[in-house]
């Protein structure tokens, strides 16, 4: 999955996701026109300033707004300039404290 590392050097998302080079179409970026309106599938965002357009539960706007933690967005990473997480590797069992011995076993 696609990570876009948000800081406090974007003041909107909308920023954030552009600077990376994810295609998004906005006009207005003052959360008055909706073309920016995004599907969040996980996650919420805090506005910055009150968005002027009619949005359902699970819609943003990136031109007004902030990543409220962890944030899943259905926009295409294609193209964009992205981290990949990475699994980290699950802690194995050490063999040899499942060994045979029966002066292990009770």
């Amino acid at each position: 999955m696609p990570v876009l590392l948000f800081n406090q050097q974007h003041l909107t998302l909308l920023e954030a996701l552009e600077q990376k080079k994810v295609k998004i179409f906005s006009e207005c970026r003052s959360g008055f026109c909706g073309q920016c309106k995004t599907k969040v599938k996980s996650g919420s965002v805090a506005y910055i300033k009150e968005p002027l357009v009619e949005l359902e539960a699970d819609e943003c706007l990136p031109c007004c707004c902030v990543p409220d933690g962890d944030i899943d967005l259905a926009l295409s990473a294609e193209g964009a300039e992205v981290v990949v997480r990475v699994a980290s590797p699950k802690s194995q069992v050490n063999n040899d404290s499942l060994s045979d011995n029966p002066a292990t076993q009770n």
